[in-house]
């Protein structure tokens, strides 16, 4: 009998639950369809904008840059950096690593990129969705490596921007657990030979959160936090690209 009560109530609870974390973990309001249940991954966010992207040329050195609001917010503080056509930016604000590993065939692969770059880790930590551990961030970062590596894409793996505190889970204290998973993250790019993209060093501060005068909230870069993940973005895509 109590199973019978429980199961319409369980399958009622995941998507709200799902949805409402969408919108508390990118920090900022986002419109979820009521179908999200079904499109978990978010598939359909960029798949017009990908059915219309003009087929790479064999020499093209495309970069894809995959991952959630730091991307995402990027192109909209910062449109001029994403006016070089071989720079495509794929974040969806909120998104956790696994549903950046679900995405990558459609928004990576099949857009022949020569070299992609994996921003993923901070809303997992967040908890979106719940304890998750960094070993299991690490397993959904590795299979995305050797998804790209198999199609014959670089891969650029970025230590994540520091955070003291997020504004909507302010109960958590993230700082020394994003160290962790940099150093595991380094540790992986190190011994697989992989450009490790350091967004953590040049904007922390003593706390190990992100300088006050180069963050909106303590956890998105503003446009002088954008100049300066730019010009090192540069630095480690000529680097791999001329490898």
């Amino acid at each position: 009998m109590k199973l019978t009560y429980l199961l319409p109530i369980l399958l009622l609870s995941g998507p709200i639950f799902a949805q409402q974390q969408k919108a508390d973990s990118s920090n900022k309001v986002i419109t979820v369809k009521e179908d999200f249940k079904d499109d978990w991954a978010d598939l359909r966010h960029y798949e017009a904008a990908n059915k219309v992207l003009v087929p790479a040329a064999p020499n093209d050195k495309r970069v894809v840059f995959l991952g959630s609001s730091i991307f995402e917010n990027w192109k909209t503080l910062v449109p001029e950096y994403f006016n070089n056509k071989l720079y495509i930016d794929r974040g969806i604000g909120g998104q956790i690593s696994p549903q950046l590993l679900i995405r990558f065939r459609q928004d990576v692969i099949n857009l022949k990129p020569k070299a992609v770059i994996i921003l993923a880790g901070s809303n997992d930590i967040a908890g979106s969705t719940g304890h998750v551990t960094n070993e299991r961030i690490m397993d959904n970062i590795r299979s995305m490596v050797e998804l790209a590596r198999v199609n014959h894409i670089k891969v650029i793996l970025c230590a994540y921007l520091p955070v003291y505190q997020y504004q909507w889970r302010k109960e958590l204290q993230p700082a020394n657990t994003i160290i962790d998973l940099n150093n595991l993250i380094k540790t992986y790019a190190a011994e697989n030979k992989l450009t490790l993209l350091d967004y953590f060093t040049p904007l922390a501060d003593s706390r190990n959160g992100q300088k006050a005068e180069l963050t909106l909230d303590g956890v998105h870069p503003n446009v002088a936090g954008y100049k300066i993940m730019a010009k090192i973005t540069d630095e480690a895509i000529a680097k791999t690209l001329n490898r």
